[in-house]
């Protein structure tokens, strides 16, 4: 999912809604009572672009279209990613929230467990033209193996290596690294001609949890067993960890400061010509925003161990990306549904995907021309061969928490010179194991 800015839900508010005896949400009128108009829909969006103005300036033009095919009102409120999991939460057990919203992806089994969201089955994808429609990755995160989607993807996206063009040329660097040694080997002669190596946004406990994940795969850890428990101190966990807290704490290609990064000051230093590295989700139009251009910086996949993407421990990415849910108690189920039809429509992902430089989880979409572009071929392979989904337990976003947490803080030793040592990490993932909830 794309959670570029920090997701801060606290472990026992997610807690409070996976024990409450939750009912859902429910649409509500502008006086906070549900009896609002069948021909009016409430929208939770997720901040996707560079500002929340941006993306009004982006949805508004599809919602007045959406109002002129079908008669329905779309009131959208565009929630900032440090708010939305908690809104959510206190949506599912106050039953008081909106029609349809956004979930980030990885948030999906988490959300299915409170029981608020509609369970798509066959007969509901049915109406919105048919699950066959959208890539498997992207149902692949869509909610518990096994059970009924919680929600339906919309926007699809991938880690990728960006490069800047012109301090790579001057640092003598032909091409992007492909393993992590590489990089290393790179950092060095890029420090030599006075850059900043790589980007990272040490705070951001979401950034973390993406990363580590996927390091957690290249080491062959799952951080939970087979039957959805906790396991985030075994070696290969610890091991994982400190790989990427080491790019700071060892290997000295992530700037001390970046550790009290989490507003996507890593992004802006990319674009400025500061640094000579970012791995990212789909991040050129963050850097268009930024007046970075395109033939300024190059994409390539993420290292992997062995320098060739593919599954299992070469896997470079999380499946990112944003779902649409629909709050199980709405009183305009059918509004909703055609709302949920409209967004996904061919059409429509051209338009929100392009905007948002995403990739559409819709099979006719995808294969459009416009995302035919090298930037989007790498993340499009991405996403077909060498992306995982975050585990698809109820945990997942308690998981996300304090895990998280504990990276940000051993990149907190790290800038502060405190050694970071396997004894070190694994003390700190047990202390994160031990605030996950009894299974």
């Amino acid at each position: 999912m794309q959670t570029i800015r920090a997701v801060t839900a606290g472990v026992a508010a997610l807690t409070l809604a996976l024990t409450a005896a939750a009912c859902g949400g429910g649409s509500t009128g502008d006086d906070g009572g549900s009896n609002k108009s069948p021909k009016t829909l409430t929208y939770w969006a997720s901040n996707q672009g560079a500002s929340i103005a941006i993306d009004k300036k982006v949805l508004q033009p599809e919602l007045d279209k959406f109002e002129k095919q079908t008669g329905i009102k779309v009131k959208v409120e565009v929630v900032p990613w440090s708010d939305l999991l908690n809104r959510i939460l206190t949506a599912t057990t106050s039953g008081q929230g909106p029609d349809v919203l956004n979930i980030g992806n990885t948030w999906s089994a988490s959300l299915q467990a409170t029981g608020g969201l509609l369970a798509w089955d066959d007969k509901q994808f049915g109406k919105i033209g048919g699950k066959d429609r959208f890539v498997e990755s992207a149902l692949g995160s869509t909610g518990v193996q096994g059970q009924d989607p919680a929600a339906v993807p919309l926007y699809s996206m991938a880690y990728a290596l960006y490069y800047n063009k012109k301090i790579f040329a001057d640092a003598g660097i032909a091409k992007p690294p492909a393993t992590w040694d590489e990089l290393v080997a790179d950092g060095k002669k890029i420090q030599a001609k006075g850059k900043q190596v790589l980007g990272a946004e040490g705070a951001n406990v979401s950034e973390n949890i993406h990363h580590v994940f996927v390091f957690g795969k290249q080491h062959g850890a799952a951080f939970f067993t087979p039957d959805g428990k906790p396991d985030f101190t075994s070696d290969n966990a610890v091991a994982a960890v400190k790989q990427y807290v080491d790019l700071m704490a060892k290997d000295k290609v992530i700037p001390q400061g970046n550790a009290e990064y989490a507003q996507n000051q890593s992004v802006s230093d990319f674009a400025t010509g500061k640094t000579a590295m970012l791995l990212w989700q789909s991040a050129s139009a963050n850097l268009k925003s930024q007046g970075m251009a395109e033939s300024d910086y190059g994409i390539a996949p993420v290292p992997v161990q062995s320098g060739t993407p593919g599954t299992d421990t070469q896997t470079n990415s999380m499946v990112a990306g944003i779902n649409m849910a629909v709050f199980k108690n709405t009183d305009n189920l059918d509004g909703a549904t055609q709302f949920v039809k409209f967004m996904t429509s061919d059409e429509e992902q051209k338009i929100l995907n392009t905007a948002y430089s995403s990739i559409p989880p819709v099979k006719a979409a995808q294969e459009d021309a416009a995302f035919n572009t090298p930037a989007n071929a790498v993340l499009k392979n991405t996403l077909a061969t060498s992306a995982a989904a975050l585990p698809q337990v109820a945990a997942e976003s308690q998981y996300e928490t304090v895990v998280g947490t504990a990276v940000k803080e051993l990149f907190a030793d790290a800038a502060a010179g405190r050694p970071v040592t396997d004894d070190s990490v694994k003390a700190a993932l047990e202390k994160a194991q031990q605030q996950m909830p009894a299974k």
